[in-house]
């Protein structure tokens, strides 16, 4: 088959997925689109691919060019749409918790009153989110009214027009871990603690990777969690509170995987390009 490997920058996850598709002995296209002109009117050349990954680490690039390619007729791996989905923290949480998926408890104001309100029925610690990023970054803890309206105060000062979507979530207490687990097409190949003694467990923040066995019960939440979010390659994020209560925190689209491979010894890149494979063939 002819794969394309759409990336901004090369990191340990895209040169793993190039080498994948080499040993499987498929035609390798890699699409670095910050060095590539991307006609909108007329073809770019990769009508031939079978299909493409999505790799591109800028949230904005991996949507743009995933919309391009599928409008110019080629299968990505993910979707334009479930890109747009996950990232989106408000819409992920709205979409699992409609198809009752357990989500935390949360609640989106777009003013500071309404905030102290959401605040009084959550209780604190709350937790205060950007609805897009990613590795926990602007990711705050509210201890009680006053950092709350100090978190409120930064925000409203920020920028960007989504810092004031305060997205507002209950604080879930977790053993010093949380849980990352992978989702290919209906299928959950590994999993990982993050052990951290901050209440943030992201490896890019210090959390150190624990492979981890899930039990039935949390693969099927996964299975439901994946499906719920159109399917494909994704890496799901899952609190565990003390009273053993599982709960979806956050899906990510473009799943970083290499602490993953390199705790429990999965080769990973090459099962994703496996069950790609073997999706499109159906």
């Amino acid at each position: 088959m002819k794969i394309g490997i759409v990336y901004d920058l090369i990191r340990w996850e895209e040169r793993a997925l190039i080498d994948a598709v080499k040993k499987l002995g498929h035609d390798l296209v890699p699409i670095q689109v910050n060095r590539k002109v991307f006609w909108l009117t007329e073809p770019n050349g990769f009508s031939e691919l079978d299909f493409a990954i999505q790799r591109c680490v800028s949230f904005y690039r991996a949507l743009a060019s995933t919309a391009i390619l599928e409008e110019q007729g080629v299968t990505v791996v993910n979707s334009f749409n479930i890109i747009r989905d996950c990232e989106d923290k408000l819409y992920t949480t709205l979409k699992l918790s409609r198809n009752k998926i357990p989500v935390p408890k949360t609640a989106v104001s777009f003013n500071r009153e309404t905030c102290l309100n959401i605040a009084e029925k959550l209780g604190y610690p709350l937790i205060v989110k950007p609805i897009f990023g990613s590795w926990g970054r602007m990711v705050s803890r509210a201890l009680d009214k006053d950092s709350l309206l100090e978190i409120l105060d930064f925000r409203e000062y920020m920028q960007s027009p989504y810092f004031k979507v305060h997205y507002l979530q209950e604080y879930i207490d977790k053993p010093s871990r949380d849980i990352r687990a992978f989702y290919f097409w209906e299928e959950v190949p590994a999993a990982i603690y993050r052990v951290s003694n901050s209440w943030k467990t992201n490896t890019a923040l210090g959390g150190v990777a624990v492979e981890a066995e899930l039990s039935n019960e949390l693969i099927e939440l996964v299975k439901r969690s994946g499906d719920v979010m159109g399917g494909g390659i994704l890496g799901i994020d899952i609190l565990e509170s003390k009273d053993g209560r599982y709960f979806i925190s956050e899906v990510n689209a473009i799943p970083e995987f290499r602490n993953t491979v390199r705790v429990t010894g999965k080769d990973l890149a090459r099962l994703m390009i496996e069950l790609t494979i073997k999706n499109i063939k159906q």
